[in-house]
């Protein structure tokens, strides 16, 4: 593989990566406790701010090779790793609305890879 290639795959790792700390963090704001401060020393905030530093630095690895212009297309992906996260582990709905924003996104990673 070249480095360009490597370089996608790491950033969409950490697409990835940010993706579960969003759940992380959504999974952590559902429960209720009992001072602020347990609000946000928790394992479960720790942890997806722990996986965020690490998104933030693949992101800035994955991009010395992967050009700019491509970085959004690639970053899009999130969206979709948000939604299938939430309908897996948060029992949320995929509405008609989600479904058009997916074809959305896959049609514009698509149509940029042309």
């Amino acid at each position: 593989m070249s480095r360009l290639e490597v370089s996608v795959c790491v950033l969409l790792f950490s697409v990835f990566i940010s993706s579960v700390s969003q759940i992380l963090l959504k999974k952590a704001a559902n429960r209720t406790y009992e001072t602020p401060l347990k609000e946000y020393l928790n394992p479960l905030v720790v942890g997806a701010y722990g996986l965020f530093f690490c998104s933030v630095i693949l992101t800035m690895l994955a991009l010395k090779y992967v050009p700019l212009s491509m970085s959004p297309i690639l970053e899009s992906t999130g969206y979709i790793f948000v939604s299938v996260m939430g309908y897996i582990f948060l029992k949320e709905k995929f509405t008609r609305r989600k479904f058009c924003g997916f074809a959305l996104i896959l049609a514009g990673v698509i149509i940029f890879n042309l």
